[in-house]
């Protein structure tokens, strides 16, 4: 440090065009939701993300192994008494649902999904991605924040505090956790950590109204707005009593946000006002309470979307109900496991798609569906399932910005390891924060000495996959 300063105070090191300095979002504190510009012109205003907790197989679905199919019940090569996460590995096991070739693309995706496979030439598919986490706890935290560690602010943090909200009367960020309960690593997903609060995501889902917001049924609403009012007017007061302090007018601006909210939130969560057509589409008649209860979450994220919501993070899969119930973590007994959980994803999230492109908003919106991990090409010694596997699996995109009926990066023969263009989180991330009209490189909020960054000093956009 000290040599670097004197070179500077000799000119021998100067700054020049390719360094970036830090863009840190100017934010009014009186109205710190306010949209603001992107560092360039973006090709997506808004971006839904569908977390499937719990390591949803790509073995087993969008990742087509003809190896792997012709090697079942042989050792996995150059794996002798492999030990993963849980333990030794056994041998190679096929996917135990049959792939097909879909659209006119003939992209092969399995009979696991097959509503999802209908729409495979919708698709940008990454199937080289790597995470630095075996655990799923960490390993979510990085999907959502960058890090492994808890502390780091989420990607939709990041977003609301880079370009606010298109909406005064909605958060910017809203995460909706699964109709069970949240992922194992809960609300760290949608933390703000460092930014400011007022960034972080507002939990609630479409059978789980946000907490105490609702008027009391004993209060007329003239009474409420009357009041909210009166109320608007004393803090506007106090303010001008106390000009420039910055933590009074935010904080004011938050109270005032979940006012509005009370008048909001009920309405866009209203789903009895979509046609039949529209709740059949999405599961929401369905027999199966549990696809149901997550087909009106997909239904509300996009009510959210067209409402103005910058960011929407739609997760299915939780640990309140363990395994084999709630998530996709198939340790023991996976198939059996995956055709209970699989049909609550598949058709809600595949209207999900259907319906952001019938309705025009998949022209500005950006569809990413991401799990933490993979699985092994393995089933565990003892069992039937496939254990943690962080060395490569697929996620997709789809929407704003991204070329269709697309595949980019490969995984070995077995799906084991990403061989071909290896992916990181860190490049998912500076890819969606560049269809945004965000650099990456840029995006900066200072925190104890340091310029901090959703992608830390790592990432790289992946052009090749931009339409």
């Amino acid at each position: 440090m000290a040599l670097l300063s004197m070179l500077a105070q000799d000119q021998a090191v100067r700054a020049s065009d390719d360094v970036k300095l830090p863009i840190r979002p100017l934010i009014n504190p009186e109205a710190p939701t306010a949209q603001r510009a992107p560092h360039f012109p973006p090709r997506a205003s808004r971006v839904v993300m569908i977390f499937c907790s719990g390591a949803l197989s790509h073995v087993d679905s969008f990742d087509y192994k003809p190896e792997l199919i012709k090697r079942n019940g042989q050792p996995l090569p150059g794996a002798d008494k492999l030990i993963t996460f849980q333990g030794e590995q056994g041998n190679l096991v096929a996917p135990q649902w049959e792939f097909k070739p879909r659209g006119e693309s003939g992209k092969m995706i399995s009979e696991l999904l097959p509503h999802l496979a209908e729409l495979a030439d919708e698709m940008c598919f990454i199937h080289s991605m790597t995470a630095k986490s075996n655990t799923h706890g960490p390993a979510e935290n990085q999907m959502s924040t960058g890090f492994t560690l808890d502390g780091f602010p989420s990607i939709g943090a990041w977003i609301s505090y880079a370009l606010g909200s298109e909406t005064a009367d909605l958060p910017s960020f809203v995460a909706i956790p699964d109709p069970r309960g949240v992922p194992q690593a809960a609300s760290n997903n949608w933390n703000s950590a460092f930014l400011p609060a007022v960034f972080q995501g507002t939990p609630f889902n479409a059978d789980k109204p946000i907490a105490n917001l609702s008027r009391p049924a004993e209060i007329p609403e003239a009474n409420e707005v009357a009041t909210l009012d009166f109320l608007k007017r004393l803090n506007r007061r106090h303010l001008e009593q106390h000009q420039g302090d910055s933590n009074l007018a935010a904080r004011i601006a938050s109270y005032e946000l979940a006012a509005r909210l009370q008048l909001r939130a009920a309405e866009v969560s209203d789903l009895s006002r979509e046609s039949q057509e529209t709740q059949a589409l999405y599961g929401i008649l369905d027999d199966n309470p549990v696809k149901a209860g997550f087909g009106r979450n997909c239904l509300l994220a996009r009510r959210l979307l067209e409402q103005g919501v910058r960011f929407v993070q739609l997760f299915n899969g939780s640990y309140a109900m363990g395994e084999g119930v709630g998530n996709w973590d198939g340790h023991k007994t996976l198939k059996s496991q995956y055709e209970v959980h699989a049909p609550i994803l598949d058709q809600p999230a595949a209207a999900l798609l259907t319906d952001l492109k019938r309705t025009g908003l998949l022209e500005d919106t950006l569809v990413v569906f991401v799990t933490e991990f993979g699985r092994m090409p393995t089933f565990q010694k003892g069992a039937s399932g496939r254990d943690h596997n962080p060395k490569g699996f697929t996620t997709w995109l789809a929407g704003a910005g991204v070329k269709r009926a697309y595949s980019y990066g490969a995984t070995d023969d077995f799906g084991h390891t990403a061989v071909v263009q290896p992916t990181t989180i860190y490049d998912l991330h500076a890819t969606i924060l560049h269809l945004l009209g965000l650099d990456h490189e840029r995006l900066s909020f200072y925190h104890n000495g340091i310029e901090r960054r959703l992608t830390d000093v790592h990432g790289h956009v992946l052009h090749d996959i931009l339409a």
